[in-house]
């Protein structure tokens, strides 16, 4: 949609922070260590990054690469980037550097903000497309000399002091534009670009100010990463709401504990691996007036009981990369808090209804390829389908692949690929997956990816992965592997091989061997066998 006539404006997050800035310029922004930034001092640097951008040729419609942790520059390129008309791309930090380049290669990334030790991490494989690398600050602040890395880099600090703090407009010409591109992982082993656009990313932006209870008053701690999503629009979403940003660059218990007390935090995100960070560390104790949204894999009671024993209150949220992040929302019940806490907890560890910016979701019965036409499930809380969602909470495609964007959207609505049942009260449940993917600490990771990586090893005969559960993960990968006779390679061995090949959360967390995989007539792998296997003693498949 273009606003082109009457009183019709565009919608785009990019005004939100032009408004904080209006409204409280001298309110603390952006905490990042010892770095404090007010919102005045947030938005010029918006407006000179977006200038500098546009100064060394960035163009409308541009992807514009961001190698960062969590960090007052990557939340800077959330604004900067779009600024200048381009599209951010928030690279996974946890990736190999053979996966960035891939990244870099497909989205047409020739412009690269980038941590300095996550750059030099890439060793040889720094793509050679790039043609500007802008070297972001240290933790502490200082600015690393950038000449190490090629002719190509240059110090960001240094190159924002230089370009125009002068006013460009926030505002976007067309809405449906795409203000991000962020790579996720399927089945298929290679990354998929899912573009959010700019009236997408406002209407979820507002969906997470209502479902995390955003406002001034909010100290929100970056323990979801930024690349997820664009930190599920939450980097939008509380500069909407003039909260503060608290970075947060390594998700440590001690540092978490310490941030709530030194920073006043009293907001957060993140997967139940999060969770059980905070639970598990020494220092924690009953608090109060702190919550906390939690998706990438769903809840066990277990942990949701703990943190009501800590004080602190969690909600479920559940979507995918392709949703921008969370579309539902398990809202609790009046009556949930007369029930038993364990009762309660059960309840809580739903997906729930749809958030108040997303249409409403459906569990429909799985098709066959080609078909159209979608039959919903009884509400009944046991008959399973599959999990599809429609309307504005749903992405604009995949980037260059037109055939995968009409299979994910086949009968007008987006297939997750999730399975699960609806309860009689309307709320979703998940179930088990329809893909092989492993969601492991809120990170999708392809069985075929790592199963490509374990036959690289000359001893592997056969393999096929699958999930297995993890206490703190929620789950990883499980290995099932059938070397050459006389192969002295065991467990050990595997995993330092799969540590060489791909990022380390892929790695399988457990390998076995075995002298032939169950297959089938045609001769595919029975991996619901294996499955079964792994999770032998467990509930849920998904943990």
């Amino acid at each position: 949609m273009t606003a082109d006539s009457g009183l019709d404006t565009a919608l785009s997050p990019l005004g939100f922070l032009e408004k904080a800035a209006r409204v409280v310029p001298h309110a603390i922004a952006v905490v990042d260590g010892p770095r404090r930034q007010t919102y005045a001092e947030f938005a010029e640097r918006a407006t000179r990054l977006a200038s500098l951008l546009k100064m060394r040729g960035v163009a409308r419609g541009d992807r514009v690469g961001v190698l960062a942790p969590n960090s007052a520059e990557a939340l800077l390129a959330q604004f900067g980037v779009p600024l200048a008309g381009g599209a951010v791309v928030a690279l996974n930090t946890r990736l190999a550097p053979a996966e960035i380049a891939y990244i870099v290669d497909h989205a047409g990334i020739e412009v690269l903000i980038a941590d300095a030790e996550l750059l030099a991490g890439l060793g040889d494989e720094v793509p050679e497309q790039l043609r500007l690398i802008l070297v972001a600050p240290d933790a502490d602040g200082t600015q690393p000399d950038p000449a190490r890395f090629g002719p190509v880099a240059e110090a960001l600090e240094e190159a924002l002091e230089l370009a125009s703090p002068r006013a460009v407009p926030w505002t976007v010409d067309d809405e449906d534009s795409v203000i991000a591109v962020n790579y996720t992982s399927g089945t298929t082993g290679r990354p998929k670009g899912v573009m959010y656009t700019h009236r997408g990313a406002y209407l979820n932006a507002l969906g997470e100010i209502v479902t995390q209870k955003l406002d001034a008053d909010s100290r929100y701690l970056w323990t979801l990463p930024m690349f997820h999503c664009n930190g599920w629009c939450t980097t939008w979403a509380l500069t909407g709401a003039l909260g503060t940003h608290v970075c947060l660059r390594a998700v440590r218990g001690e540092d978490i504990w310490r941030l709530f007390d030194s920073e006043g935090v009293n907001r957060l995100a993140g997967a139940p691996a999060v969770l059980s960070t905070i639970a598990d560390d020494p220092a924690a104790r009953p608090v109060e007036g702190i919550s906390m949204v939690t998706a990438g894999a769903p809840p066990s009671p277990t942990i949701l009981r703990r943190f009501e024993d800590l004080g602190i209150d969690v909600t479920q949220v559940y979507g995918l990369t392709e949703t921008y992040g969370p579309f539902t929302v398990c809202t609790p019940q009046p009556d949930w808090a007369d029930l038993e806490p364990d009762a309660r907890a059960a309840l809580k560890s739903r997906q729930g209804v749809a958030m108040i910016h997303a249409d409403t979701v459906r569990v429909v019965e799985r098709t066959s390829p080609g078909e159209t036409t979608l039959v919903d499930v009884p509400a009944d809380g046991v008959t399973m389908g599959e999990v599809v969602m429609t309307g504005n909470g749903v992405m604009k495609g995949y980037f260059q692949d037109p055939d995968a964007t009409a299979t994910a959207f086949a009968g007008g609505w987006f297939h997750s690929g999730d399975l699960g049942v609806m309860h009689p009260d309307g709320y979703v449940q998940l179930l088990d997956r329809a893909k092989d993917v492993v969601v492991s600490g809120g990170e999708n990771i392809s069985t075929i990816e790592v199963e490509q990586a374990i036959a690289s090893h000359p001893d592997v005969m056969d393999c096929a992965v699958v999930s297995m559960p993890d206490e703190k993960w929620g789950e990883r990968p499980k290995a099932y592997v059938v070397v050459r006779p006389g192969s002295e390679l065991d467990e050990a061995g595997l995993i330092e091989h799969c540590r060489t090949r791909i990022a380390r959360y892929k790695v399988p967390g457990a390998v076995e061997l075995t002298e032939a995989l169950p297959r089938t007539s045609t001769g595919k792998v029975r991996k619901n066998e294996l499955r079964d296997a792994a999770w032998s003693g467990w509930e849920k498949r998904i943990n």
